[in-house]
């Protein structure tokens, strides 16, 4: 499956149905079966499955066949989970240059459906005291505005990137660090690149 493809939660669950259904009883179910196990209708499930041969997860071996769903992909369960591109780095000390260079990150249900969310690798430690540590990831919901406390992806005037908390006070905005030993950044007008909705850690 491509990784740019990424199913569905329901669909996630209809892989696994499908799959223990295959295990247990050496045949598919049928799209009755399907709908009746999930208490939908069958044209939902009809609609779930076309895009999963979209997705070249399922594959039928003959049209007007009941049981004849097919699991292309039976890797393990990781093989379905939603992907993210790491874009690049963001300062969490002094800004620096944001940098291109894509890498793929892999997890379930930390992502909501519908919501344009990309990830960044975190370098510094000046949100540390929000749990934001050096080399962690960052999930960032793509916006171009921000409340009053939330913490951003802020591009400064001369292009430099940081994550920050936004503040917009007396005219102007201030950009502040969650470390007591580091000063806020004042600045009259900033770009926001989007609102961090989460943090994932790797040891």
């Amino acid at each position: 499956m491509s990784p740019s493809l990424p199913l569905t939660r329901r669909q996630r669950d209809i892989l696994e149905f499908l799959r223990g259904y295959v295990d247990r009883q050496g045949i598919s179910p049928t799209l009755e079966e399907i709908a009746a196990h999930f208490g939908v209708n069958k044209v939902t499930v009809f609609g779930h499955v076309a895009e999963m041969e979209r997705k070249g997860i399922l594959k039928r071996r003959a049209k007007g066949v009941s049981r004849g769903l097919e699991i292309v992909d039976d890797e393990s369960q990781e093989s379905s989970l939603p992907s993210l591109q790491i874009l690049g780095k963001i300062a969490a000390g002094s800004p620096i240059e944001t940098i291109e260079e894509p890498e793929r990150l892999d997890f379930a249900d930390l992502v909501p459906e519908g919501r344009d969310v990309y990830a960044l690798q975190v370098t510094g430690t000046s949100m540390i005291e929000d749990s934001i540590a050096d080399g962690d990831i960052v999930l960032v919901e793509r916006r171009e505005t921000a409340r009053n406390g939330e913490i951003v992806v802020a591009v400064l005037p001369d292009g430099e990137a940081t994550l920050k908390r936004f503040y917009r006070e007396d005219g102007r905005i201030r950009l502040q660090p969650a470390n007591a030993t580091m000063q806020p950044i004042y600045v009259d007008d900033v770009e926001i690149r989007g609102v961090v909705t989460g943090v994932v850690r790797r040891y």
